[in-house]
C-alpha cells in the first residue's frame, strides 16, 4: 500500500446522514470511518494521551489495512523548548507503538512561535525520538522555517534522520474570495507550501475551502503530484481538513477520483467498495 487517504478525525457529528448512516452511535464511528478511508490524522492525541484500553480499541475496530497518524500531544509540542519533554515524548510514543502495525507516521506540530531559534533544541530533541526506530513527520509553521537558510538546515536535518516534511497546504482557504475560517477558532497558518520530500514519505494536510469548486486548482495540481510521488516508489498520506468539516470527506473522495481519472496507481477507496451505508448499522 502507498497510498493514503482520509481527514483529521473520525468522531463527528455533522457527518451523521451522509457520510455515516442516521443515528449511528458515536461508539461505530470508527469502525464505519475505518470501512470509509484507510487512515486518519488523529488528532485526538493533541488533547490527551489515550489509554492503554483506547489504544486496544482502535486496533480491534479498525480494518486491517487502516492506519493511524497520530499527533504528539499540545504538552510536549507548545510549550516553548522540546528537549524539557523528551521523557513525555517517549513514553507518548511507548503508548501508541501499541497500534502494532496499524500505527503510521507519528506527526510533530510545532506551533508558529517555535522559530529557527530553537533548531538545536529541535535537533536533539528529534535525534532522542529516532532512537525508537519510530516513523516521524513534522510540520513547521514560524515564516523563518521556509526561507533561505533555515528552510535548507531544516530538510537537511529531516533527510539526515530520515523524518518526513509534513506539506501543509492552506491556499483554497486564503487564496479565494472569502473567508471560510472567519468562525474557527484555531486558523491555520497562511504559509508557504513547500513540495519537498525529505524521505520516501509525503504526508501532506490540504485545507480545502467548503465550496468544492474553489478547491479545484489545487486539487488538480495536487493529482499530478500525487500520481508523479507514487510512480516513484513514494508511500504518500494525504489528509483533507475543512474549516467547516462536514464537506471533508466528500472533498476527500472527489480527489481520490481525480486520481483515478488520471490512473494514478491507487488502491480501492473502501468507501467506493461499500453497499448502502445504513446496513453497516447491522454490525451493531
Amino acid at each position: 500500500m502507498t497510498f493514503y487517504l482520509g481527514c483529521a478525525v473520525w468522531s463527528y457529528d455533522g457527518w451523521l446522514g451522509n457520510f455515516y448512516p442516521p443515528k449511528t452511535p458515536k461508539k461505530a464511528f470508527l469502525n464505519l470511518y475505518s470501512q470509509r478511508f484507510l487512515t486518519v490524522e488523529g488528532n485526538t492525541t493533541f488533547y490527551a494521551v489515550p489509554s492503554e484500553a483506547n489504544i486496544q480499541r482502535w486496533r480491534e475496530e479498525t480494518t486491517s489495512a487502516f492506519k493511524f497518524c497520530l499527533k504528539f500531544p499540545k504538552e510536549i509540542t507548545h510549550q516553548g523548548q522540546l528537549m524539557p519533554y523528551i521523557s513525555d515524548a517517549l513514553t507518548f510514543i511507548k503508548r501508541v507503538q501499541q497500534l502494532e502495525d496499524k500505527l503510521g507516521l507519528l506527526f510533530l506540530q510545532l506551533p508558529p512561535n517555535y522559530s529557527p531559534h530553537y533548531q538545536d533544541d529541535l535537533q536533539q530533541f528529534l535525534k532522542g525520538l529516532k532512537q525508537t526506530n519510530i516513523a516521524l513527520a513534522v510540520e513547521v509553521r514560524h515564516l523563518d522555517w521556509f526561507r533561505v537558510p533555515y528552510q535548507n538546515n531544516f530538510n537537511n536535518l529531516l533527510r539526515d534522520l530520515n523524518i518526513t516534511r509534513v506539506i501543509l497546504d492552506t491556499r483554497p482557504v486564503y487564496r479565494s474570495p472569502d473567508d471560510p475560517q472567519i468562525n474557527s477558532p484555531r486558523k491555520k497558518p497562511d504559509v508557504p507550501v513547500n513540495f519537498t520530500l525529505t524521505n520516501n514519505h509525503a504526508f501532506v494536510r490540504f485545507i480545502s475551502h467548503p465550496n468544492l469548486t474553489l478547491n479545484e486548482l489545487y486539487l488538480a495540481e495536487w493529482t499530478q503530484k500525487v500520481q508523479q510521488w507514487l510512480a516513484q516508489n513514494i508511500t504518500v498520506y494525504f489528509f483533507v481538513h475543512c474549516p467547516i468539516e462536514d464537506h471533508s470527506p466528500f472533498t476527500a473522495r472527489h480527489f481520490y477520483h481525480k486520481l483515478q481519472a488520471i490512473g494514478a496507481d491507487v488502491p480501492t477507496l473502501p468507501w467506493d467498495a461499500l453497499a448502502e451505508a445504513p446496513q453497516q448499522l447491522s454490525l451493531f
